[in-house]
């Protein structure tokens, strides 16, 4: 017969902190990095730029591989105190977010690409019109599908999955999982409209689309750092695994 327990209240709380600060690190850094893009990768000339902010563009990088690393934690993280819910979700929340967390990490090897491309553009006494335009307009191409397409189509389907266990258990309060629920449907429906070239990757509707979940995500981390996940909801669930226990030994 298998027993499902829950964890004592004391490591679901260290777990909800170090989700917390994971959302953080998966979220924060993009924000901070905004004026190294504008100085880089979203500057008029951005292959000249790019390679005379090298400094700038490896940092800008290096934030993009944290922010991969941090995503795949969040799922990691939360799959032992899901599966205690549903098993079924807790999987596929883990391995939507793995998966979001690795293509952050081949779209900043792109910004690694990219930056080659600039330094040999600038060494080549930047030509008006050459080879170097066509492989930047392919990498800019590659780097906008991945970020603005593949990444948050997946992000979106592994934070709905965790986003249903919250509300369905309230391991938050109601109006938090709500919240999360409608911003990742948003978040969704934009990146499926760039997916099939129905929007422009990181266009202003996109843009509107995205507004919900940012701070939403932000006061989810604050509220598990500070508050934790619902305590009662464990207690909950073990009043109940304990009654279907003695049913099935009746």
């Amino acid at each position: 017969m298998n027993t499902i327990k829950a964890s004592p209240h004391g490591t679901d709380r260290k777990t909800a902190a170090v989700v917390g600060v994971l959302f953080i690190l998966g979220t924060v850094p993009a924000l901070l990095s905004l004026p190294l893009a504008l100085n880089t990768v979203s500057a008029p000339d951005h292959l000249t730029a790019i390679s005379t902010n090298e400094g700038q563009m490896i940092i800008f990088t290096a934030i993009k591989f944290i922010m991969g690393l941090a995503c795949a934690g969040i799922g990691l993280a939360l799959y032992p105190i899901l599966k205690k819910y549903n098993e079924g979700l807790a999987f596929g929340a883990a391995g939507f977010r793995v998966i979001e967390g690795a293509l952050h990490i081949v779209g900043a090897l792109l910004y690694v690409v990219l930056l080659a491309l600039s330094q040999e553009f600038v060494k080549a006494g930047a030509p008006a019109s050459s080879y170097f335009q066509t492989a930047d307009a392919v990498i800019n191409a590659g780097i906008g599908w991945f970020r603005d397409g593949a990444n948050l189509l997946t992000f979106g389907i592994g934070a709905l999955m965790y986003y249903v266990v919250f509300y369905q258990f309230r391991l938050v309060p109601r109006w938090l999982s709500v919240w999360g629920l409608v911003g990742i449907t948003l978040n969704i429906i934009s990146a499926l409209l760039v997916v099939f070239h129905l929007l422009p990757s990181a266009g202003t509707i996109q843009v509107i689309l995205l507004m919900p979940i940012l701070p939403q995500e932000l006061v989810l981390a604050v509220w598990l750092i500070v508050k934790g996940f619902n305590p009662s909801a464990g207690a909950s669930l073990s009043a109940k695994t304990a009654t279907n226990e003695l049913s099935s030994a009746a």
